[in-house]
C-alpha cells in the first residue's frame, strides 16, 4: 500500500482508487471530502496521470492551495505545480488569457471588480438619463450577473418574454438596454467583470470548436470541489471540458446545498447520475467531527427532504450531549441567554472563547449577541460581516439622531447633509466647511443663519427646517418616536426599502433591527423613579458605551466566533448556538410557500447543526420586534423535526412556577436548572422571599429633589426607608444611590422623576 493511502477508510479508499469514468462522491458532513479529493489527485500522477491533464476546480483560493500543498507531500515532489487547480474564475481567467484574441479581446484584459462594475454601470444610467433611484447601480448589477450565469447575452435578454415582464413591473423596463450598453463598454474598454470569467469561457468552447478540442484534449481527469454549488455556466462548461474522456468526479453534498441566491443550482448535483450512465456513486457517511447524538438529529432533520440522495451520517465518536433546547422571552433575553452560557461553560469544562460559535440566519440578529457579549466582557469578531452598530446603513441612521441632540457634530452633520440624495454637492459642503472656519462658529450655524448670505439653497433650507422638527418633539416624546420619524421624513427608511437586492433586503433588515432595539429600549417595563430616561439622548448615551467597546481584531485571537449560518459552511466548532428558530424567520417568510426554498432552508438548519462538535444549543425566542411591533412568534417548524428522544427539554424553560412534589422548589433547581445561568438566577430569585411591601407613610409629601444630600435618610412610596450613598450629576440630572436596605437593595434613582420624602 502506498503511503498516501495509509488513513483512509473503505469508502475513501474506493473513492480515491477509481480511475476511469465519471465518479460522483456524495461526502456527508465532517467526512473527509478534501482529504479524499487530494489523495485521488495523488493517485491519478502515482498512476502515470500528467499533472498537466489534470483539472481541480475549487470555490476557495485558500482549498485550492490547501490542495496542492497536500499532493506535494503525499508524492514527496513538486510535481504538484503543474496541476490546473484553481477557483473556477482563476482557471478560466488564465484560459481566457491565452485565448483572448479568439474573441476579440486583448490578452492583458483588464478584469472588473464589483465596484468597477457597477461605477460602468452608473455612468450608462446617466448617460441615458435614466432615474438612478429605479437603476441603482447594485441591483442593475446583480440583474445582469444573474442573467450571465443563465446564460443569457444582451440579445436573448431583451427578447425574453418573461424577464421583459419582470422589469416592466418592477419599472425598470430599459435593463436591456443598460445590459446591452454595458456589454459594449466592457468590451469597448478591453475588460470583462467575474461573471464574464464564466460567460466568455462558455462563449469560447461553443463559438471556437478549435478551442474546445484543445482543452477536452489536454484536461483528460476534471475534479470538481463543492459541485452542489455550481450555477448553469458552471455546470455547462464541465460538462463540454469533460465530454471527450468523461473522466468527471464531482464531490459534494446536496444537503448542503444553500447559495440558490448566487445562482447555485442542487439539481446540478441531483441530476449527475442521469448525466452519465455508467457513474460510480461513493457515499462517505463517517463523520469524524461530531457525536452521534449530532448526527442523529441531522439526519433526521434533513431526512424530512424529499430531493435529495439519501445517506446516513454516523461516528465512532462518543454518543454525546443531548441537544439542548432553549425558549427565552425576548430576542434580548436570547442573547443574555447565550453570553451566560458562554461563561458557564468555561466555567464548567475549561472551553477557550474560540470553542464557541453563534449562528443566526439574517445579519441583522447579531445586535443582542453583541449587547450580551460586551456586556459580559466576552471577547468577539463577526465573521463575514460587520458589527452590527458599525453598518452603514446603522451609523447614517444613527447619524441622523445624534444630529438632532446635538447640531454643533459636524462629522455627523457632513455624513446625512446629502444623503439621501438631496442636491448638496461636496462644493457646497467644502464652502460651507471654509465659511464656518473664516467665522470660528459651527457648520450648523452657517446653514442655519439667515444672516450669513452667500451660501443659501432651498435643499440647505430644507434640511435645517427638517432637523428642527425633529428636535421639537424631544421634550415629549420617546426615542423610538424621534427614531421613526427620523427614518419617515428623512426617506432613509424608503431608499433601503427600495433596493430589491439581497444586500439592500439585509441593509434594510438592519435598520428596522435598529429600530426595534429602539423601541425595545422605550418599552421595556421599570420600577418606579429607577433610573430609565426613554428619549433620545439617554438612547444614544447607551449606544455609545456599547460600540465604544475595544474589539479585537486578531485572526488567531481567542474570541467567540458570530456569523450568518452560510458564512460558516465549512468551519467546525466545539460548541454551536443555532439561535433564532423561529417561524418566518428560520425558516424565512419567502420560502414558506414553495418546496424548493423551503427544503434549502432545512439544508441550511442542517448545516448549523453539524457545524458542531460536542454541544449544540437550538434558542427561540416568544417575541421580538419586528417593523417597531412587538410579535409572537412560534417556534420554528424545523424544531419539531428533532427526535424528542435527543433533546434535552429541562431547557426549554417553559414554567417558571415551582414544584409541589416533596423534593422542594431548592432539589428541582439543583436537578434541572443547575446547568442553567439565566434559569438558575431566575429560580434563586423565586426561592428567595418576596420584597416587604410598603405602605407610604400618612404624612408623605415629596421633597425638592435638590435638597437631597449623600447621608439623607428618606422613604420612597415603593421601595420605603433608605439612606442616600451618593448623588451625581446637575441641576437636570441628579442621580442618586439609595440603599433600601434587605429586599431591595442599593438602587440608582433619577431625583427629578422620582417622589422621595426626607425622613427629619
Amino acid at each position: 500500500m502506498q503511503n498516501y493511502l495509509v488513513g483512509l477508510n473503505e469508502e475513501q479508499r474506493t473513492a480515491v482508487e477509481h480511475m476511469d469514468g465519471p465518479l460522483m462522491i456524495v461526502a456527508g458532513a465532517g467526512s473527509g471530502k478534501t482529504k479524499v479529493l487530494t489523495t485521488r489527485i495523488a493517485h491519478l500522477m502515482y498512476n502515470g496521470v500528467d499533472a498537466f491533464n489534470i483539472l481541480a476546480l475549487t470555490f476557495t483560493n485558500k482549498a485550492a492551495a490547501e490542495m496542492k500543498e497536500r499532493v506535494e507531500r503525499a508524492l514527496g515532489n513538486t510535481e504538484a505545480r503543474n496541476l490546473y487547480i484553481g477557483t473556477f474564475h482563476s482557471v478560466f481567467a488564465r484560459i481566457l488569457r491565452g485565448e483572448a484574441n479568439r474573441l476579440g479581446y486583448p490578452n492583458n484584459f483588464t478584469i472588473y471588480d464589483t465596484d468597477d462594475a457597477k461605477s460602468v454601470i452608473k455612468g450608462i444610467v446617466n448617460e441615458m438619463n435614466l432615474d438612478d433611484k429605479h437603476y441603482k447601480a447594485a441591483y442593475v448589477y446583480n440583474r445582469i450577473s444573474a442573467a450571465k450565469n443563465s446564460l443569457i447575452d444582451p440579445a436573448m435578454y431583451k427578447l425574453d418574454t418573461t424577464i421583459q415582464q419582470e422589469d416592466a413591473r418592477g419599472n425598470r423596463p430599459q435593463m436591456g438596454d443598460i445590459y446591452e450598453a454595458y456589454a459594449r463598454r466592457c468590451f469597448r474598454n478591453g475588460a470583462m467583470d467575474f461573471d464574464d470569467l464564466l460567460f466568455k469561457m462558455y462563449i469560447l468552447l461553443t463559438h471556437h470548436p478549435e478551442a474546445l478540442a484543445k482543452y477536452q484534449g489536454r484536461f483528460q481527469y476534471i475534479l470538481i470541489d463543492e459541485y452542489q454549488d455550481t450555477n448553469l455556466a458552471q455546470y455547462a462548461i464541465i460538462k463540454m471540458l469533460g465530454a471527450r474522456h468523461e473522466n468527471i468526479c464531482v464531490v459534494g453534498d446536496d444537503a448542503q446545498s444553500i447559495y440558490s441566491f448566487r445562482g447555485a443550482t442542487v439539481q446540478n448535483i441531483l441530476q449527475f447520475q442521469d448525466d452519465y450512465e455508467d457513474v460510480k456513486i461513493v457515499k462517505l457517511e463517517q463523520n469524524y467531527r461530531s457525536t452521534q447524538t449530532i448526527l442523529n438529529v441531522a439526519n433526521n432533520v434533513i431526512g424530512n427532504n424529499k430531493n435529495q440522495i439519501k445517506k446516513s451520517l454516523w461516528t465512532s465518536n462518543d454518543e454525546g450531549d443531548k441537544i439542548m433546547l432553549v425558549r427565552t422571552m425576548t430576542d434580548n433575553d436570547e442573547g443574555r441567554f447565550v453570553a451566560d452560557s458562554i461563561k458557564e461553560q468555561q466555567m464548567r469544562n475549561h472551553y477557550a472563547n474560540r470553542d464557541f460559535a453563534i449562528l443566526y440566519r439574517t445579519n441583522a440578529q447579531s445586535r443582542s449577541f453583541e449587547e450580551s457579549l460586551r456586556r459580559m466582557n466576552i471577547p468577539y469578531k463577526l465573521v463575514g460581516g460587520t458589527s452590527f452598530y458599525q453598518r452603514k446603513e446603522v451609523k447614517d441612521y444613527l447619524a441622523y439622531m445624534r444630529v438632532v441632540v446635538n447640531t454643533q457634530d459636524e462629522e455627523n452633520i457632513k455624513r446625512i447633509i446629502n444623503y439621501p440624495t438631496r442636491g448638496i454637492g461636496k462644493t457646497t459642503i467644502e464652502r460651507i466647511l471654509v465659511r464656518a472656519n473664516e467665522l470660528n462658529t459651527t457648520f450648523w450655524e452657517v446653514i442655519s443663519n439667515h444672516e450669513i448670505d452667500g451660501i443659501r439653497s432651498t435643499q440647505i433650507d430644507n434640511f435645517v427646517m427638517m432637523i428642527r422638527s425633529f428636535q421639537a418633539m424631544l421634550e415629549k416624546h420617546t426615542a423610538y418616536d424621534v427614531a421613526y420619524a427620523v427614518g419617515k421624513h428623512t426617506g432613509l427608511v424608503q431608499e433601503l426599502y427600495n433596493d430589491k437586492t439581497v444586500e439592500g433586503l439585509a441593509r434594510y433588515e438592519n435598520v428596522q433591527e435598529l429600530l426595534n432595539s429602539i423601541k425595545e429600549f422605550t418599552e421595556t417595563p421599570d420600577e418606579e423613579g429607577e433610573l430609565r430616561d426613554k428619549n433620545l439622548g439617554s438612547y444614544l448615551q447607551q449606544i455609545t458605551l456599547l460600540t465604544d467597546a475595544d474589539q479585537n481584531n486578531d485572526e488567531n485571537a481567542d474570541v467567540v466566533k458570530l456569523m450568518t449560518i452560510h458564512a460558516a459552511k465549512g468551519l467546525e466548532f466545539t460548541c454551536v448556538f443555532a439561535v433564532g428558530l423561529e417561524e418566518n424567520l428560520f425558516p424565512s417568510a419567502m420560502s414558506l410557500y414553495d418546496r424548493e426554498n423551503l427544503e434549502e432552508e432545512r439544508r441550511l438548519f442542517y448545516v448549523v447543526i453539524t457545524r458542531a462538535k460536542a454541544k449544540l444549543w437550538v434558542t427561540y425566542a416568544n417575541s421580538r420586534y419586528r417593523f417597531g411591533t412587538l410579535v409572537q412568534n412560534e417556534p420554528s417548524r424545523f424544531i419539531e423535526e428533532i427526535p424528542a428522544a435527543h433533546l434535552d427539554k429541562t431547557f426549554t424553560g417553559t414554567s417558571n412556577k415551582a414544584p409541589t412534589s416533596p423534593g422542594g422548589f431548592g432539589s428541582m433547581m439543583n436537578q434541572t436548572f443547575d446547568k442553567m445561568p439565566s434559569l438558575k438566577k431566575l429560580a434563586d430569585k423565586l426561592a428567595q422571599p418576596a420584597p416587604p411591601v410598603h405602605t407610604p407613610s400618612p404624612d408623605f409629601v415629596p421633597d425638592d429633589a435638590m435638597a437631597m444630600e449623600p447621608g439623607m435618610q428618606v422613604e420612597h412610596q415603593k421601595f420605603g426607608m433608605g439612606k442616600i450613598l451618593t448623588v451625581e450629576g446637575g441641576v437636570q440630572n441628579r442621580i442618586a444611590g439609595i440603599d433600601f436596605g434587605t429586599g431591595h437593595g442599593v438602587k440608582k434613582i433619577m431625583l427629578n422623576f422620582a417622589k422621595l420624602r426626607i425622613v427629619k
